[in-house]
């Protein structure tokens, strides 16, 4: 007989924000994509019908900006990214614990500021046309406050569940009698 390990509920608040982080990540591969169907587009119009258009790079920048703003944003709500996993594996479970609480208030720091200036250099050349594209020339600015903005979301979900109640350790079931 095998027990069953379930994960305690989710609170309304940790839904959305897995939400959030689901559509995210599905705007930052639809990036992803945009940004291979344009640069497809840029090689075939230069090297095959000999007319390159301006429009691509400028498109391009916003595209890599977006998925990899995103996709860090992401990763942290995975804790796949800004971590020291090593260093953690290694040490007794208090001391990960104040590891975690660390790296985590690291990032709030860090996608605060990412946010913050990235808003402002968005806002300061918002008048300004992009060369090749009618874009603003500050528009790779708006992925990236938007980046750092949900990494201090999702570092703050972090943090709360660091501070959260801890689930206990799973423990194997005792063999029961005729397992092999």
């Amino acid at each position: 007989m095998s027990a069953e390990m379930t994960a305690p509920p989710a609170t309304a608040a940790q839904r959305l924000i897995g939400r959030i982080a689901g559509l995210a990540i599905g705007i930052a591969a639809t990036a992803l994509f945009g940004l291979v169907v344009v640069q497809g587009w840029q090689v075939f119009a230069r090297y095959v019908i000999n007319d390159s258009p301006s429009w691509t790079e400028p498109v391009t920048l916003l595209l890599l900006a977006t998925a990899t703003s995103l996709g860090a944003a992401c990763g942290v709500h995975t804790h796949r990214h800004f971590g020291f996993f090593l260093l953690h594996d290694h040490v007794r479970p208090g001391m990960r614990r104040a590891i975690d609480v660390i790296v985590t208030v690291v990032i709030v720091a860090i996608g605060a500021v990412l946010a913050y200036w990235g808003a402002v250099l968005l806002l300061d050349g918002l008048d300004i046309k992009a060369a090749g594209a009618d874009l603003p020339q500050s528009i790779n600015y708006l992925p990236l406050s938007i980046g750092g903005a949900l990494m201090v979301v999702f570092a703050l979900n972090r943090l709360a569940l660091a501070f959260g109640p801890q689930e206990p350790a799973a423990v194997a079931p005792a063999p029961q009698e005729g397992d092999l």
